[in-house]
């Protein structure tokens, strides 16, 4: 199984470098459309700068895989946060029955109290 994972990551690491490899022209990138960079304000955010094509490609898909990763954490907060209750309810529940069992063979010989236990 180990061999099958690393004979995957090699066959993407050549598909990573061939695509780097055929787009190496630089690209202008810009953080404004034309038509926003006459509005007030806009000058602060408007930006322009050049990239190899590559690394504007390889860059979207790790924002995309980032914003993705960061959606389905915060959408699953709520399952992670009913884990930890019924953990805390759980420990709860598992001291309770320590107590009653305490309780319980209070007055018991030690070896009669392990034996009620066992069963």
């Amino acid at each position: 199984m180990r061999y099958i994972r690393y004979a995957i990551l090699a066959a993407l690491a050549v598909l990573l470098v061939t695509v780097a490899l055929a787009n190496r022209d630089f690209v202008t990138v810009n953080t404004l459309p034309a038509g926003l960079r006459g509005l007030p304000g806009a000058s602060l955010v408007d930006y322009s700068f050049q990239l190899p094509l590559f690394l504007v490609i390889l860059g979207g898909i790790v924002a995309g895989l980032l914003i993705g990763f960061l959606w389905e954490w915060l959408r699953e907060h709520k399952h992670r946060a009913d884990v930890t209750r019924k953990q805390a309810e759980v420990k709860k529940l598992e001291r309770e029955l320590r107590r009653v069992k305490g309780q319980r063979d209070q007055g018991k010989d030690e070896v009669l109290a392990l034996l009620d236990e066992a069963s």
